[in-house]
């Protein structure tokens, strides 16, 4: 963990972080933007997003949020503002959202596909990792940190991937920061009633490094969940996207 006592300096007055609010861990993310001396809102409506400077979208379901943010009227306004260059963090399930491609979409009862929210040019595997019980830690080389508290921008993330995704494919304008190691890389178990559990699931793979954190632009994502460890540094160079100061 690389949480301190020491926080890092606290983003100027009018800053406003919102943490997309309709499914997932919308308070651990809230409680690390507060932590580095912040201010973060939840956002369930689409007013809503007038009065936010960047946005969260947590970890959770993502066929979940993609249903809930078309129910409440949410979906179309946040592409608009993705379009229009809003900062955007997403983790995890945020990942899936803010992915352009799915490669093993769910559907619903109609057969209709899952929906993304899109923006970042890359082909994202849900659930890549494997199933909750194949859930695990890794330490990563993370690209263009910040220095928070005791933790140096070239200090290891410690990561934890829960049911998370990876990135198969990215476009030409999103960089890669962080990647999974071949030799740390789980291989997929079996995918349960046909819930697309990774690639190639059930076989045994070569093990290849797998891209965990991605960003293009405004637009920043990780497999992992960095609010739940107590690393703050993937937070502050988000509140430093949104600043226009990386």
């Amino acid at each position: 963990m690389t949480s301190s006592s020491s926080p890092a300096p606290p983003p100027p007055p009018g800053v406003v972080v919102g943490v997309l609010a309709v499914q997932g861990d919308v308070r651990e993310h809230i409680a690390t933007i507060e932590s580095l001396g912040g201010r973060a809102v939840p956002v369930r409506r689409a007013s809503e997003l007038a009065g936010v400077d960047g946005l969260i979208i947590p970890g959770g379901e993502s066929t979940t949020m993609d249903k809930l943010t078309r129910t409440f009227g949410l979906a179309d306004p946040l592409r608009e503002r993705i379009a229009g260059g809003l900062p955007v963090y997403g983790s995890c399930a945020g990942m899936i959202m803010l992915s352009d491609v799915l490669a093993d979409p769910s559907a619903d009862r109609l057969g209709n596909p899952q929906q993304t929210l899109g923006g970042l040019d890359m082909v994202v595997r849900r659930n890549a990792f494997g199933r909750q019980r194949e859930s695990f830690e890794a330490d990563l080389a993370f690209g263009g940190l910040a220095t928070t508290g005791d933790a140096r921008g070239t200090d290891p993330v410690r990561a934890v991937f829960i049911r998370a995704p990876w990135v198969e494919k990215v476009g030409d304008g999103v960089e890669v920061l962080a990647q999974v190691p071949a030799a740390e890389t789980p291989q997929p178990g079996p995918a349960p009633d046909g819930d697309g559990t990774g690639a190639g699931a059930g076989t045994d793979l070569e093990p290849v490094a797998r891209i965990v954190a991605v960003r293009s632009g405004n637009l920043l994502a990780t497999s992992f969940h960095p609010e739940i460890t107590g690393e703050r540094r993937v937070h502050e160079l988000f509140i430093r996207m949104i600043r226009g100061e990386a």
